[in-house]
C-alpha cells in the first residue's frame, strides 16, 4: 500500500545486539532545518535519555530522533548518562546534525547498561548518506513487547504527517507517553507547534492507560521541516489529533496480553479534570478490566470505581447513569434479558463504557484494555 510521505526525512535502522533477530536502533532526521516540540515523563526516576532530551527541548529546533530499544538505560548511574550522550553524539555525527538537534529515546529493561561496544560498531556502519525515511522500519525498530508496529500517515493540505509509536505495558502517561514521534513537512511557527502539540497530547496520550504504571522513559516529539509550506494551524491540530488518537487506540488494543479495547466516555461532569479522573478510575480498575475480559456484565464494578473518588464530594449516585455501548445498565433493573444483552456486547473486541455524572457539561474519554492472564504471564518473567 502506498502511503503519503513528508518531504525531506531520512532514516536508518539496524541491529545493535539487543534483539535477537530484529532491528533495535532507529534514526530519523530531517535533511532541512526544522522546528520541534516535545514532552517527557514526569517520573522521578527518569532515565538519562529523557534528561538529555528534556534539557534541549526549549531550543525547539530538533530535526529528528534516535532510539535504542530493548534497553531503557535507566538506573545505570554516571555511566548510563555518559553512554546516552555518546549514542546521541555518534548518531548526530552520522546524520550530519548537532547532538542537541536529536531527541534520544530508550525503552526496555531498566537497570541494564547499554552494550556500548556493539552500539559503537553498529553506528560506525551507518552509510555516509542516509536514505529516504522508511517510517515502517523505524516503527518496528522501536518496539519492545509490542506485537505489531504502529504508524499512521495523514495529509494536511499539501503537507503530510506521519506518526509512529511503541508501547503496550508500563503505561499510565503523565505527560504524553511511551515513545511516540511525529514527522511533517508542514510549516508552522515553533510556538504554535508547541501549543498545538501539548493540547493534542493531553487529549490523546494523556487519556491512555494500560496498567497504571508511568514509564521512566516516556518521550513524545514532533518535527516540522516546513518543506510543504504553511498550513492552517487549526487544520493541522485536527490532523495531529486524528493521528495521535489512532496510535492511542492501536496501543490500547495491543496492551500486553489484551484481548479488548476499552473506551470510557464520561459526560455530565463538573469540569474536564473531574471527567478525566472518573474515566481513569474506571479504566484502571482491575475488577472492571477483568469483568470486561470475562464478558461479565457486572456494572457494580464500574459504580465501585467511580465511588473511590471520595474527594469529589459532588458525585451523587442518584444522578449517575452507566451504559455498555448504547445499552443502559444503571439505574435500570438488571433482568435476565438485560444481562444477556450486556454479556453479548461485552463479548466484542471493543467495549465502550459510558458514564453520565449528571453534574455539568464537561466530558472526557479515556482508553485502555482488559486484564488477562497473558499480562501476568508476560510481566512475571520479563527479564528472565
Amino acid at each position: 500500500m502506498n502511503r503519503p510521505l513528508p518531504r525531506g526525512f531520512l532514516s536508518w535502522t539496524a541491529n545493535m545486539g539487543l534483539k535477537d533477530d530484529a532491528d533495535d536502533f532507529a534514526l530519523v532526521v530531517s535533511e532541512a532545518p526544522a522546528v520541534s516540540a516535545a514532552v517527557f515523563t514526569r517520573s522521578r526516576f527518569a532515565g538519562p535519555s529523557v534528561l538529555l532530551s528534556r534539557g534541549d527541548a526549549a531550543r525547539q529546533d530538533a530535526r529528528g530522533m534516535v532510539v535504542i530499544s530493548r534497553n531503557a538505560n535507566v538506573a545505570t548511574g554516571r555511566a548510563g548518562a555518559d553512554n546516552a550522550a555518546e549514542v546521541r553524539r555518534l548518531a548526530a555525527a552520522a546524520a550530519g546534525v548537532a547532538p542537541e538537534q536529536l531527541v534520544i529515546g530508550s525503552t526496555g529493561v531498566i537497570g541494564r547498561p547499554y552494550p556500548m561496544e556493539s552500539i559503537r560498531a553498529g553506528v560506525a556502519e551507518l552509510p555516509a548518506r542516509l536514505p529516504p525515511a522508511d517510517f515502517q522500519a523505524a516503527a518496528a525498530a522501536i518496539m519492545t513487547t509490542d506485537t505489531r508496529a504502529k504508524s499512521v500517515h495523514l495529509r494536511c493540505g499539501d503537507a503530510v504527517l506521519v506518526g509512529i509509536a511503541k508501547g503496550v505495558g508500563m503505561i499510565e502517561p503523565n505527560m504524553a507517553t511511551l515513545l511516540t514521534f511525529f514527522f511533517t513537512d508542514a510549516e508552522l511557527p515553533a510556538g504554535e507547534l508547541d501549543a498545538v502539540f501539548r493540547r493534542v497530547m493531553d487529549r490523546t496520550f494523556n487519556a491512555l492507560s494500560i496498567d497504571t504504571d508511568t514509564s521512566t522513559s516516556d518521550t513524545a516529539a514532533v518535527f516540522a521541516n516546513g518543506l510543504a509550506g504553511p498550513v492552517d494551524p487549526a487544520a493541522f491540530e485536527a490532523v495531529l489529533h486524528r493521528a495521535a488518537l489512532a496510535l492511542v487506540r492501536d496501543i490500547a488494543s495491543d496492551g500486553e496480553g489484551a484481548s479488548k479495547l476499552i473506551e470510557v466516555e464520561v459526560t455530565g461532569a463538573r469540569d474536564t479534570a473531574q471527567a478525566k479522573r472518573v474515566g481513569k478510575a474506571v479504566v484502571n480498575s482491575p475488577l472492571v478490566k477483568t469483568s470486561v475480559y470475562g464478558a461479565d456484565p457486572n456494572w457494580g464494578r464500574v459504580a465501585m470505581a467511580i465511588g473511590k473518588l471520595d474527594d469529589d464530594l459532588d458525585l451523587d449516585p442518584a444522578k449517575v447513569a452507566i451504559r455498555y455501548g448504547a445499552l443502559a445498565v444503571f439505574p435500570e433493573e438488571p433482568d435476565d434479558e438485560l444481562l444477556a444483552r450486556a454479556r453479548a456486547y461485552l463479548g466484542g473486541s471493543e467495549v465502550v463504557i459510558g458514564i453520565d455524572l449528571g453534574l455539568g457539561d464537561a466530558g472526557f474519554t479515556v482508553y485502555g484494555c482488559d486484564l488477562t492472564p497473558g499480562y501476568v504471564e508476560l510481566n512475571s518473567g520479563y527479564t528472565t
